[in-house]
């Protein structure tokens, strides 16, 4: 960010309090803190700057960079802020300046969590990689009246999701197909538009594959017309096998640029109907919650109904009409049992999905000869780690887990990720409209990896030359590394927001959250600095630290609110970032809104230490 342009705001100092009265405050301070000019100040030459061998220095040293960093590397860097400070070119000296450091450290060149692209091994199974999974990814919406669309098919494309899930139906006149969320009273997309739209955008993020899981509701003759829809669509794209024979799953690198269609062979499907809905089952349990605090204080926690906003109240009264939608729509596949499968559609599907009978122990046994996918509702899969942790883990070594919200979602809120993920489920399927904390740490978990949707999974899940000795997550664990947080400062609200944004009459009160989610005793509250009274560019200069246990699934949360007295806290931006990425030293760190989308201005300037624990 130029500093020339940091000054040009120095009036946003007068906030008027009434027609007559004004307060001033101090214009927004552009001046580095103490602790970074102490840190420029011993590596500084005898000019009272940081020329070349000094800067080479403080990066092996401070930045934690390879040792013996080049002086080429070193003269880039000096290079690189005379060019974004054009007046520095008639400056004397090349050396850096104070201003000129502290322009450097703010930078993205030096950001805590680097475009890395992808550099993890991509030869292994699928089975082996979390997958960016979106749940109902037509919805715009909740879950029970919104409009089913292309468009949120796109846009998390775009965002490297690399699961797509689509409900299909017959459409009114039995003719062609529908993708709608059944039983309710959500309003149909064409099926056609949407696999049209996903071959266009499959591959604009990623070239890794992208899965289309099909919810079919179809007899055997809009079955046929799907096989030929995809074939005529995607082509060669289409990734096909003898789905029941498959003995290990194809690698991402196998994959790239394929199209693979994952549902329930047609017979199997058909037969499931008879019964009421897993989701609609599942729900009706009593929810466990083991990882309670994984998620605290500022997430909206509504106690009950009579809480809830008008809107989402209308929306569970809704639910209850359309109970009697689902039971007819269930009554009619019925009928459908006994249907002829079209085999042209049936030999379209590359992951065949299994059926989850009775006992789940049963459905977790490892099948030698095939490979396979399951899901589970988020009920069942936190009922599950109490009683089948270590073989969830173990089946997820080779077989694909994917993970669904409970149906009494109807918001489209989401449930927590980590839990899913710590067992070793690759498809924890969030609805990706419903903008949260949940999904904040979903967008962290696949930053990793060159935010290319897919993260390898750690050794730990995949250890299986020992069926004795399967990674267990409730086990205790010994402390592996301390992560250490400093928060020095931030900046850039100031050009991303309007003067009176957060206060009518003041500059802002901003503070800082930090927090760790990952494994359930690595999961830390959120610990807080102080609020930084009536400043623009707040300086906190606070450190805290975190006990890892399983660095290799902790996430960093980061979160900035402006105090207010009255009202509840303002949110100011937030980012999660990938531990086992994160470049140590003094960094930048860019936040991000609520959404998930990077604010054009705001960063924060953070100090990272990771310490081995002996």
């Amino acid at each position: 960010m130029c500093f020339r342009c940091r000054r040009r705001r120095s009036a946003w100092n007068e906030y008027r309090v009434c027609f007559f009265f004004r307060l001033r405050f101090r214009p927004a301070s552009v001046e580095p803190p103490e602790a970074i000019k102490k840190e420029f100040d011993e590596y500084t030459n005898d000019g009272g700057m940081m020329g070349v061998h000094e800067l080479a220095e403080f990066l092996a040293k401070v930045q934690g960079e390879p040792a013996g960093t080049s002086l080429e590397a070193a003269q880039a860097i000096i290079d690189g802020v005379r060019e974004v400070n054009p007046l520095r070119v008639f400056q004397k000296k090349k050396d850096l300046s104070l201003d000129s450091f502290y322009q450097f450290l703010f930078s993205d060149d030096n950001a805590a969590h680097p475009p890395l692209g992808v550099y993890q091994d991509m030869t292994a199974p699928l089975a082996h990689y979390f997958i960016f999974t979106g749940h109902n990814s037509y919805l715009t919406g909740n879950q029970l009246s919104s409009i089913c669309s292309d468009e949120p098919i796109i846009q998390a494309l775009q965002n490297g999701v690399r699961v797509i899930e689509l409900d299909l139906w017959p459409n009114k006149t039995h003719t062609g197909i529908d993708v709608v969320h059944g039983g309710t009273l959500t309003h149909p997309v064409e099926l056609i538009k949407c696999l049209t739209s996903i071959k266009k955008f499959a591959f604009k993020t990623s070239e890794y594959p992208v899965i289309i899981t099909f919810e079919d509701h179809l007899d055997a003759g809009l079955q046929a017309i799907v096989a030929q829809m995809l074939i005529e669509i995607f082509g060669d794209m289409l990734f096909t096998s003898d789905s029941k024979s498959l003995q290990k799953f194809p690698s991402p690198e196998e994959l790239k640029m394929r199209i693979i269609i994952s549902t329930k062979p047609p017979k199997v499907y058909l037969e499931s109907s008879s019964k009421v809905p897993k989701e609609e089952e599942e729900q009706k349990g009593d929810q466990v919650k083991p990882w309670s605090g994984e998620l605290s204080d500022h997430e909206d926690k509504p106690s009950d109904v009579s809480n809830l906003p008008k809107k989402t109240c209308d929306l569970i009264d809704l639910s209850d009409k359309v109970v009697h939608l689902q039971r007819q729509v269930t009554e009619h596949d019925d009928e459908e049992e006994d249907q002829i499968v079209a085999p042209e559609y049936k030999n379209l599907i590359g992951i065949a999905a299994k059926k989850l009978k009775g006992d789940l122990g049963a459905a977790l046994k490892i099948d030698p000869f095939s490979v396979s996918r399951l899901s589970l509702s988020e009920l069942a899969l936190e009922k599950a780690t109490l009683s089948h942790a270590t073989e969830l883990v173990r089946f997820t070594q080779t077989n694909l887990l994917r993970i669904y919200p409970k149906g009494t979602r109807v918001t489209s809120s989401n449930y927590k990720p980590l839990l899913a993920w710590t067992h070793g489920a690759q498809m924890v399927a969030l609805n990706m409209q419903g903008h949260g904390k949940e999904l904040w740490l979903m967008q962290g978990m696949f930053r990793a990896n060159g935010g290319c949707g897919y993260v390898k999974k750690p050794d730990m899940l995949l250890k299986n030359d020992d069926p004795n000795n399967v990674f267990d997550p409730r086990a205790a664990l010994e402390v592996k590394k301390i992560l250490k947080v400093r928060v020095y400062t931030g900046d850039g609200w100031r050009f991303d927001f309007d003067k009176h944004y957060f206060d009518s009459y003041s500059p802002p009160d901003f503070y800082t959250r930090v927090g760790i989610a990952g494994v359930g005793v690595d999961t830390a509250k959120m610990k807080e600095t102080h609020a930084i009274e009536d400043d623009w560019t707040p300086v906190w200069d606070e450190e805290f630290e975190f006990q890892l246990r399983v660095p290799e699934l902790a996430l960093l949360r980061v979160e900035v609110y402006e105090h207010d007295m009255s009202d509840p806290d303002d949110f100011a931006g937030q980012t999660c970032l990938p531990v086992w990425e994160l470049r140590t030293g003094i960094r930048s760190v860019r936040l991000c809104d609520h959404e998930g989308k990077t604010l054009p201005s705001v960063k924060l300037l953070m100090r990272f230490e990771i310490v081995d624990v002996v």
